[in-house]
């Protein structure tokens, strides 16, 4: 046969040509599989064009993995590749050769056989032969493939190079024993390509090649962060986990969701006889695609913990006292309605909980609602992006992400405001790590010198507090450049004529002083923002958390609408949400002043939507919220107060304000795992399960709507949050059925409009991003054609600094901030009943040299802060990653109680705390972990 010169095509008749109405040809591009034709898509490989037509079985491999880039290290994957029928053919490793069209491609030929067979010999000469001992034993790839290509004996002489290395057993969580290693660089490649660590190389050369951690190091000693991508990869036992996640035994898998982050990890949970072993993160995953940080692969060994509450406990004489539910149920029903009928429906409380599911959110919101009689229900989402929530609901309508993670793919530049996500939100901060890495257009706007800081083409290091001030400057030399959008301003906004004077009224050198950042590298960071064909930004607690976070979060909006980065792939606001379900527990209506959906509950219209849904008398004012709810308890207005799944007392500002007010309360119920700082102040504790102990829907940062699958059985003693919602709810005149997940979104989604289609069994492995239709479409991207208000709204803001600074500048010289560290979560409640407690052991203090310098302070001495409001002991840590005059430290230990200094100042407009801006004084200390109110 003659060699095809012309692209070969297969002419395919497509409409309705049998009634002459049309008909048109298709031209598609082939190869040939086994003489067969196959139809081609662009970009392939040969091995993905033959997995996606005949299955991933025909063709083995050893360095390939489905997270990663093709390789080629191996060669296992060689496919004969000819241009003609039975002509002469090429051996080529399939996994990184692109298909060509009209090519012929044998996959397993007689002399491919044979290369196969040869080359998996040649890697057993250096591999111990001792599978039936070995952990991964009948699940090691390299097993599987040499008996696949048909190895049974190995005709070489065995190597010695490998043979007598020693394990690695320093970590907590990560191992290797390198005798096992192929040298296959999937480790290396996983800890460069998806986590960006940079941790593992090779060194040496032929028979000397070997895997190294930093500089020889032990996983303890390098910069390993524990992700468990290596471990995932590795296709034998040379990199595991001290679960042993890869060895295979008669194991049941579930897929669940991560209870951590608001990145939304996707989860596959092995048990054996009811007991949780391992966590793998599935390849098929759209979230995660096979990555997790270490606290979601890791961080569950809280769930059995023997400190996990197992019995209702009713306070009596000072002491927690073992009963029943039925009779902790009594107490708390009569006691409720006692002072609903003393003191009235709004003497009465709930803060929900960001850790549990929509469902169990939306029971807590009925509760208080419908059972209780008053809009007092709050959580920690409102508590934490409320801002966000108010700030974009102003300027786009609605207060969620426009865009999706997967946007990263198809950005020219990203901007990260306030947020330090490779520590916070690690698989997402790994996928902006990779941007920035890969030198598109970067930009950290962060009082710290973070991670991805270290990597930005510009950081705008700029003081605590003066986030509207730096973001005026950035649209001051936008508008001066004459970089907007006029088009999209035009034709899709309202409001900009004004908006541009009062920010051209403003003037630079001022506010480069107040922020402390050079104009100059401001104004080069706003156009390299600005001229990026498509921009997105993503912004954290740096944001929200301070006096004027709502002003902050409008100006992003601004950029963004200025700059016409919205409505399409690549773009976009972004907010990071703190904990796994922040959106949900919104959307499900825990905040005082909108119900389920965002429906305003003042509104005339939507009071009565309520009212007719649930079939009662509702309020139609809104409610307290955290704060007024501690203010109300303290001046005994306010008496009774249901927590579920929150440790308020240390994750609150002010911890000794916060105690006031719980000290003042005539009922403190808490729903928890464990007995935490808020537990011991409960008047009753009910135990509760853990989200691997029950079923529901989580929705993540990206607003998608996924399944929590239970794993296992709740701990004996202990009841699904839901669960008890539903028992009380019924004990004080409800008809609620049985806590189910699938019932309950059937009426979620007769209630709140943008899960119209949202269906249990519909949401798939991968979930749906709201808002989801009635007929199940959902939406990745919002405000495509238009912003739910019509047009979006410019709205202008103007610095003015804290009155936490300015009340206490004089006696309190330094600010002090907080912070989130990798491997613990908020109070760190769960993670320090884990191996993450032996990573990272205390909180610490970050100090500038210069100021350590001023008092005599060495790093790890002990170092006094005090506010105004009290002094806790804290170790230092001296870090050139706050500039001089800043602090920051994280409230993960109970023992240091970090929150004891923060204030009552908070948010003008949605009054969420101000954690991040603190008037602080230090001096070294001798003490340890010393807490005394001022």
């Amino acid at each position: 046969m003659a060699p095809i010169t012309a692209t070969p095509s297969i002419s395919f008749k497509t409409g309705t040509s049998g009634n002459g109405t049309h008909s048109k040809n298709i031209d598609v591009k082939i190869a040939y599989i086994n003489d067969e034709p196959y139809e081609l898509k662009e970009g392939e490989t040969i091995l993905s064009f033959v997995r996606r037509n005949l299955g991933k079985d025909l063709v083995p491999t050893l360095c390939d993995a489905p997270n990663l880039d093709p390789f080629g290290s191996c060669r296992v994957c060689s496919v004969d590749v000819a241009l003609v029928q039975n002509g002469n053919a090429k051996a080529m490793a399939s996994c990184h050769t692109p298909v060509m069209a009209g090519s012929y491609i044998y996959p397993n030929s007689q002399r491919i056989q044979k290369l196969r067979k040869n080359i998996i010999e040649l890697v057993l000469t250096d591999h111990p032969l001792d599978c039936l001992t070995c952990e991964v034993n009948n699940n090691c790839e390299l097993q599987t493939v040499a008996a696949q290509v048909g190895v049974r004996d190995v005709r070489y002489p065995e190597g010695k190079n490998h043979l007598d290395r020693k394990k690695d057993l320093s970590h907590p969580y990560m191992t290797s024993d390198f005798s096992k290693c192929i040298n296959c660089f999937r480790c290396v490649r996983a800890c460069d390509e998806v986590q960006g660590q940079f941790v593992l190389s090779m060194a040496g050369r032929g028979f000397d090649s070997h895997i190294v951690k930093g500089a020889e190091q032990t996983f303890f000693e390098s910069d390993c962060v524990s992700c468990g991508a290596c471990a995932q990869a590795c296709p034998t036992s040379a990199i595991s986990d001290v679960f042993e996640s890869k060895s295979i035994v008669a194991k049941e898998k579930t897929r669940t969701i991560c209870t951590y982050c608001g990145v939304g990890c996707n989860l596959e949970v092995s048990t054996v006889n009811g007991e949780i072993k391992s966590i793998q993160a599935p390849y098929d995953a759209e979230v995660n695609a096979g990555h997790t940080c270490l606290k979601g692969r890791y961080a569950f060994s809280f769930y059995n913990h023997p400190e996990r509450l197992r019995s209702p406990l009713i306070k009596r004489n000072g002491e927690f006292v073992p009963v029943s539910w039925d009779e902790a149920y009594d107490f708390i029903a009569d006691k409720l309605i006692e002072i609903k009928n003393k003191y009235g429906a709004d003497a009465i409380g709930g803060i929900s909980s960001a850790r549990c599911t929509n469902e169990e959110n939306y029971l807590m919101q009925k509760f208080i609602r419908t059972i209780i009689g008053t809009n007092n229900i709050d959580s920690c989402a409102r508590v934490c992006h409320s801002p966000t929530a108010l700030g974009m609901q102003r300027t786009f309508g609605t207060g969620a992400a426009t865009n999706s993670v997967v946007d990263l793919k198809y950005t020219d530049a990203v901007m990260v405001i306030g947020a330090n996500p490779t520590d916070g939100h690690p698989v997402t901060g790994a996928k902006i790590k990779q941007v920035f890495l890969k030198g598109k257009t970067s930009i950290v706007i962060d009082p710290r010198r973070t991670e991805l800081a270290k990597l930005a083409a510009y950081h705008l290091q700029l003081k605590p507090g003066t986030n509207v001030a730096l973001l005026n400057m950035m649209l001051y030399y936008i508008m001066q450049e004459g970089l907007e959008d006029k088009a999209f301003i035009e034709n899709r906004t309202e409001g900009y004529d004004d908006f541009k004077a009062h920010v051209l009224a403003m003037d630079m050198d001022y506010l480069s002083g107040v922020t402390g950042v050079d104009k100059d590298l401001v104004r080069r960071a706003a156009i390299a923002y600005a001229t990026a064909p498509n921009a997105m930004s993503f912004h954290g607690l740096g944001v929200t958390e301070h006096s004027q976070g709502t002003y902050t979060v409008m100006l992003i909006a601004d950029l963004a609408m200025i700059t016409g980065n919205i409505g399409r792939r690549g773009v976009g606001v972004n907010p990071l949400r703190g904990q796994n379900n922040v959106q949900g527990a919104a959307d499900m209506g825990c905040q005082p002043h909108q119900g389920a959906g965002y429906l305003d509950v003042t509104n005339p219209e939507y009071h009565a939507k309520y009212e007719k849904f649930y079939g009662v008398k509702l309020p139609d004012y809104s409610g307290l919220k955290i704060p007024q709810m501690y203010d109300a308890a303290i001046d005994g207005k306010f008496k009774a107060l249901w927590l579920m799944g929150e440790d308020n007392v240390q994750t609150d500002p002010n911890t000794n304000h916060v105690k006031e007010a719980m000290n003042n309360l005539e009922l403190l119920v808490v729903q928890e795992l464990f007995m935490t700082e808020t537990s011991k102040m409960a008047h009753v504790i009910l135990p509760a399960a853990s989200f691997l102990e029950k079923s529901g829907t989580f929705t993540n940062g990206e607003r998608r709507i996924q399944r929590v699958q239970q794993v296992v059985k709740p701990i004996a003693g202990t009841k699904a949050d839901g669960q008890i919602i539903i028992d009380i709810m019924n004990r004080m005149g409800g008809d609620e059925p049985d806590y189910d997940p699938e019932y309950l979104l059937k009426e979620i989604s007769q209630i709140v409009p943008f899960f119209a289609g949202v269906k249990w069994n519909e949401l798939g492995e991968n979930g749906k991003q709201w808002p989801v239709l009635p007929d199940g479409s959902d939406t990745e991207i919002l405000h495509t054609e238009t912003f739910k208000i019509g047009r979006g709204q410019f709205k202008k803001a103007t610095w003015t600094e804290s009155t936490e600074l300015t009340d206490n500048k004089k006696d309190f010289p330094y600010i002090l901030t907080t912070n989130r560290e990798l491997e613990h979560y908020n109070c760190g409640t769960m993670t320090r009943r884990t191996g993450n407690a032996e990573i990272l052991l205390v909180d610490t203090l970050m100090i500038n040299p210069e100021d350590a310098a001023k008092h005599a302070i060495e790093n790890g001495d002990m170092v006094c802060i005090e506010s105004a409001r009290g002094k806790i002991d804290v170790k230092a840590k001296i870090t050139d990653e706050v500039k001089p005059g800043i602090l920051s430290s994280t409230f993960h230990y109970p023992e240091v109680s970090m929150n004891i200094l923060t204030s009552s100042v908070s948010d003008t407009d949605a009054l969420c705390p101000e954690y991040k801006v603190c008037a602080v004084r230090i001096r070294k200390s001798k003490g340890k972990y010393k807490m005394e109110k001022v």
